[in-house]
C-alpha cells in the first residue's frame, strides 16, 4: 500500500480528496492535516510514502513544509496540489525538492496515478504550467526582498517592517524601492499583489 499524508484546508476538499484516494486499491491515506505547521509532526508520527500537499495553508505554507519534509522525512515523496497555477509556485516547488505538481482541477484518475509515479520516483508537473514556467523566468526578487514585502503586506509603517526583520529603515526602504522597480509598480501594496500573483511570494 501507499501511504498517503493530505495536507489541505478546506475540510470538504480534503475528505473529497481523502475518499477518492481511498478508493484505490493501493492507496491509504495515513494522515490528514488543516495547517501547514501541523504537516511535518504528522509526517514523522505516520511515515507516509508521500505527503500531498496544498501551497496557501494556515500556520505555514506547503513549501516552506516541503522544504523541511526533504530533511526530516527523506523517504517522504511530496507532491503540490493547488488551486493556483502560477509559475513562481512551481519554481519554488522545484527548489524545496517537490517531485510533482498538479492543479486541482485534473482528474482524480491523474491524481492517483501522479503519487504512484512520484513514488516510482519520476517527477510531474502540469504541463501547461511548466511551459508558464519557462516563459515566466526565474524569480527576480530576493530572499530578503521578499521577507520585507511580506512584513509590509498589513500595510505596516517602515519602521514596523523595520522591526519585524530586524533592519534599518533606510535597507527597509532600499529593498521596497528595489521591489516596486522589478515588480514595475507605482507602489509596495501594488508590487505585493503583482509577486504573489507571479507566485514569487
Amino acid at each position: 500500500m501507499i501511504r498517503v499524508l493530505l495536507a489541505e484546508d478546506q475540510g470538504m476538499m480534503r475528505g473529497a480528496l481523502a475518499l477518492l484516494l481511498g478508493m484505490e486499491e493501493d492507496i491509504e491515506v495515513v494522515a490528514q492535516v488543516a495547517a501547514g505547521d501541523e504537516i511535518v509532526p504528522a509526517a514523522l508520527t505516520a511515515r507516509p510514502d508521500v505527503a500531498l500537499l496544498d501551497i496557501e495553508l494556515p500556520g505555514r505554507s506547503g513549501l516552506d513544509a516541503a522544504a523541511d519534509l526533504r530533511v526530516r522525512c527523506p523517504g517522504c515523496r511530496v507532491l503540490i496540489l493547488t488551486t493556483f497555477g502560477r509559475p513562481g509556485y512551481l519554481r519554488r516547488a522545484m527548489e524545496a525538492g517537490a517531485a510533482g505538481f498538479l492543479v486541482k482541477d485534473g482528474p482524480v484518475e491523474e491524481l492517483a496515478a501522479a503519487v504512484r509515479r512520484v513514488l516510482a520516483g519520476e517527477k510531474v508537473i502540469d504541463p501547461a504550467l511548466a511551459a508558464a514556467a519557462l516563459g515566466a523566468g526565474p524569480n527576480p526578487l530576493t530572499a530578503r526582498e521578499r521577507d520585507v514585502l511580506n512584513a509590509a503586506a498589513d500595510g505596516a509603517t517602515v519602521a514596523d517592517v523595520a522591526a519585524r526583520v530586524s533592519l534599518s529603515e533606510s535597507t527597509v526602504r532600499n529593498h521596497l524601492s528595489s521591489v516596486i522597480g522589478k515588480t514595475g509598480t507605482r507602489n509596495r501594496m501594488e508590487a505585493l499583489r503583482a509577486a504573489r500573483r507571479q507566485g514569487w511570494l
